[in-house]
């Protein structure tokens, strides 16, 4: 295959996964000799439809010279001509030199009344990668360079691409009442949290459902159906979860969390819901969760440091945590499963309210965590990465109260992550 027709298919593998129908086309591509049975049945064994799209989009790469116009010939036959039409055009199109570019980055005035003033400068960048022979090619995110507001300039290979509308699915379980049995104490405040995050995500260009007051079997049954859902045209996929939390026993990641019933679940079996191997449509694409709930009962009073480090007043009486003792699991009830055979994740990451084994402080008002961490979103979300914005809410959290708390994260992506923002 030439290599304009191999770039015309990676151009064009977004739109393909996300309309392509496979179904008609096995029998005619077996037919004219591009595939075998047995290829096409380890593709049909790929998952989803729009799983099995991007497989065999990737897999035509492959097949030789004649593969491409035998696959337009296909899709026109197949009532998918407008497909063939867009993988024309993109194969006219030519490629980006892999040279030293004369870049011309966004310059912005920092004051708010000049913000929507930008031109272009001739300026240069010179760095390495080595597909591109020592040369780096770096570009303007669209969020600066549509909105003009913010100026991300880094390299395509090493960020996340949100080109869907809706970004993905946002799932917030919002736990606040729980059973008299629980002997667990009403989330006073959690309401608010659960307002701001749907607010702030939805401003994201997330889908966002919320959920509240569920038992631990009701919370997993919404985890596993968003984790089935088929997310091949979506970008990412965020889960939040307020509740209190516990020490579990764990091998990838720590900590539990309550349903209403006062039983927990191990954070690590609710990632694990969306792994490459039990979510195939999310491969390869960034899962976020974000978990307000204490990582054990430890009260971490801090200690003394310098005296231009910052302070805060001490908390209130109506300072509450959200934690309970470690309860090690009894039985197969809530385990992680098949923890000796997990794969390596990737692309995974787990932000934590608060260190394992310690509490996580909330008020009337809300947790400091969410109270912060949507602050942070709203400041920072059109200029910085995730992991950048993280750092500011582990500062700012760290600095209050007269008891300490410092959020964190388990962090498996590769790349950077930067949201989308009007």
């Amino acid at each position: 295959m030439e290599e304009r027709q191999r770039r015309a298919l990676r151009r064009g593998r977004a739109r393909l996964v996300a309309a392509l129908r496979v179904e008609p086309l096995w029998d005619p591509l077996e037919r004219r000799g591009i595939f075998t049975r047995t290829m096409l049945e380890e593709l049909q064994s790929a998952g989803s439809r729009g799983d099995q799209a991007r497989q065999l989009i990737i897999d035509l790469e492959t097949r030789g010279k004649q593969a491409f116009p035998v696959f337009l010939s296909i899709l026109r036959d197949t009532g998918q001509g407008d497909l063939a039409d867009m993988l024309l055009q993109e194969c006219g199109s030519p490629p980006a030199p892999p040279q030293l570019l004369d870049l011309r980055p966004v310059e912005l005035e920092l004051r708010a009344e000049k913000q929507h003033k930008s031109y272009l400068k001739q300026a240069t960048f010179q760095g390495s990668h080595p597909s591109l022979g020592g040369v780096a090619t770096h570009w303007i995110s669209r969020q600066a360079l549509g909105k003009k507001k913010s100026l991300i300039v880094t390299c395509p290979c090493q960020v996340y691409e949100l080109k869907a509308d809706p970004c993905g699915h946002c799932l917030i379980l919002n736990n606040v009442t729980f059973s008299r049995d629980s002997h667990l104490s009403t989330r006073v405040g959690s309401d608010l949290d659960c307002e701001k995050l749907e607010r702030r995500f939805k401003a994201l260009h997330f889908d966002v459902l919320t959920r509240r007051d569920l038992k631990a079997q009701e919370m997993v049954l919404e985890l596993q159906k968003l984790a089935r859902r088929d997310h091949s045209a979506l970008d990412c996929c965020i889960v939040v979860i307020l509740s209190h939390g516990c020490q579990t026993s764990h091998i990838q990641f720590p900590g539990g969390v309550y349903g209403t019933d006062g039983k927990p679940i191990p954070i690590e079996k609710i990632v694990n819901y969306f792994n490459g191997s039990n979510c195939p449509s999310l491969r390869g694409k960034p899962k976020l969760f974000f978990i307000q709930a204490c990582g054990g009962e430890q009260k971490d009073r801090g200690f003394i440091v310098d005296c231009d480090s910052p302070k805060d007043e001490a908390p209130g009486a109506s300072l509450e945590s959200d934690a309970t003792p470690f309860r090690a699991p009894s039985g197969n009830v809530d385990e992680p499963d098949a923890v000796a055979c997990l794969p390596t994740p990737s692309d995974i990451l787990v932000s934590y309210s608060t260190f394992p084994g310690f509490v996580s402080w909330r008020e009337a008002t809300g947790s400091w965590y969410v109270e912060t961490l949507d602050s942070v979103l709203e400041r920072y979300a059109h200029s910085e990465d995730l992991l950048n914005m993280l750092l500011r809410v582990a500062n700012a959290v760290s600095a209050k109260g007269s008891y300490k708390q410092i959020p964190g994260c388990f962090n498996f992506l590769r790349k950077k992550f930067y949201f989308v923002c009007d």
